[in-house]
């Protein structure tokens, strides 16, 4: 395999993310009143701690489990807790807390960089990797004949001999070679300051990560460097730096992979769901403040300029309502046929002498007053799997498919709030479970997500996109859900 050079950006028509255009929208309008909060600088403050520690360890700089990683980021970066909490001697500790500053020492000037307005250049990128390395003096490297070796590294210059890699199967995937390596990286440069005002941020980061990547400029801190610059791109957008972190490194490589193959959809996608969730966090960020300053601005504001802006909030957000109507509306109509269906084929299949297997489906939309609280621990239970608060204060609604044979299965979609306030932001969730008769009754057992991911929206997006992705998103949950029944027969 041979080194191919880099190409220019995709058509920009290719890719759409419309649900994290609108978040970025909702973030807009609301991160302004954060920027002096004490609050939002701890966020960051956390934000940039985890992106130094993560990218390490996605390079295998150092390793240790998440417990510990969250540890630091909530104490901060200390050989102490690094030798205590991680494993290793007090000297290793010591050198891994300067590697982690050194790297929070570049996110921080990332955020400073951004406010100059300088055009990227390959001057700041070999600036870069000389700073991440500050504590690294030799790398490793493998001779012709196989055998490895530690050799001086290099620092802020390009490398001088080929670091092709070799995958477990024999083959050597070819990076840039160093006569060739000026040359593409003024290439880089110049591709992506031309197209840099015509794509989405998740699209210019994804280019920008791969291109890098495909070139390897450096002897060593590739990968740091190409995190380093995707965060860059969005930082520049008013978003967030890229933290991709240890379990997300599967993912992370296949969709390079998939890029080096020609497809940059896959890497794209990544990108924009890691943003979309840091995003959905400050969110939540923004709701606390707003709680815990507004008995001020009730002091400070008079009460009729407050009922305004809070009676055209509620109407702004209150579209979102609406779209969670639609969305109810959709999931009762597939639910229904699959209940048809079902008891057209089930009856048959009753065994002699036992009660009718069928099935039959219920649902409570917003409005409802007897049944719309049902489902409350299981739909808290799940929300905490994806890790956000379920709010079922202004709106709440869910369908049920029940499929009754020797066992009662249950298929759940719930449409509720996302956070701890009125913020335009709805959640769907989808899980499975099995009533089973018990001394004192039924009891609910084996509840399962239903869905691979949290599915959300906001009153910004357009209902014809939230609709679009909620349809592939309710047909994975429908497949899971009866691969789970399927599962559960076989018991």
């Amino acid at each position: 395999m041979s080194y191919e050079r880099i190409l220019p950006f995709p058509d920009p028509d290719l890719f759409s993310f419309p649900e994290l255009r609108a978040l970025s929208d909702v973030w807009s309008e609301k991160k302004d009143a954060l920027e002096n909060d004490g609050a939002y600088k701890e966020f960051i403050k956390k934000l940039q701690r985890e992106w130094a520690i993560e990218t390490g360890i996605i390079e295998r700089l150092y390793t240790w489990d998440r417990g510990v990683t969250e540890v630091l980021i909530e104490q901060g970066i200390e050989a102490s807790i690094i030798a205590h909490q991680g494993g290793v001697t007090k000297e290793d500790a010591e050198h891994i807390q300067a590697l982690i500053n050194d790297h929070l020492d570049i996110v921080d000037g990332l955020f400073g960089y951004i406010k100059g307005d300088e055009p990227l250049s390959e001057y700041f990128i070999r600036g870069l990797q000389a700073q991440f390395t500050r504590h690294q003096d030799y790398t490793d490297a493998v001779t012709e004949t196989g055998m490895r070796i530690r050799v001086s590294l290099l620092k802020g210059e390009y490398k001088s001999q080929p670091n092709n890699p070799k995958r477990p199967n024999g083959d050597v995937h070819c990076y840039c070679p160093p006569e060739l390596t000026q040359e593409e990286m003024s290439n880089l440069i110049a591709m992506y300051r031309e197209s840099e005002d015509k794509f989405a941020p998740e699209v210019k980061a994804a280019w920008l990560h791969h291109r890098f990547t495909q070139i390897h400029p450096f002897q060593d801190g590739n990968g740091r460097v190409a995190r380093a610059l995707a965060s860059l791109v969005f930082l520049r957008e008013g978003l967030f730096p890229l933290v991709v972190r240890e379990s997300d490194r599967q993912e992370y490589i296949g969709t390079l992979e998939a890029a080096d193959g020609g497809n940059l959809e896959p890497l794209v996608s990544f990108f924009a769901r890691r943003q979309r969730d840091a995003i959905l966090k400050a969110l939540g960020l923004e709701q606390q403040v707003q709680q815990s300053q507004f008995a001020t601005q009730i002091i400070k504001s008079a009460l009729e300029v407050l009922k305004s802006k809070f009676n055209n909030e509620k109407q702004k957000i209150a579209v979102v309502y609406d779209h969670a109507n639609k969305l109810f509306a959709h999931v009762e109509g597939e639910f229904r046929n699959i209940c048809t269906n079902l008891n057209n084929e089930l009856p048959p299949l009753t065994p002699p002498n036992r009660a009718r297997y069928y099935a039959r489906m219920a649902s409570a939309n917003n409005d409802s007053t007897q049944q719309r609280h049902y489902f409350y621990k299981q739909i808290v239970e799940i929300a905490n799997h994806f890790d956000y608060f379920a709010s079922f204060d202004n709106y709440r609604s869910w369908v049920r498919l029940t499929i009754n044979t020797d066992k009662e299965f249950d298929f759940v979609v719930s449409v509720h709030g996302y956070g701890r306030s009125d913020s335009g932001i709805l959640a769907a969730s989808a899980f499975t479970f099995l009533k089973v008769p018990t001394e004192n009754g039924v009891e609910t057992v084996n509840l399962h997500p239903a869905s691979a991911d949290l599915f959300q929206f906001n009153y910004a997006e357009s209902f014809d996109s939230i609709n679009k992705r909620f349809a592939e998103w309710l047909e994975s949950s429908m497949a899971i859900a009866m691969a789970e029944w399927n599962r559960s027969l076989k018991q």
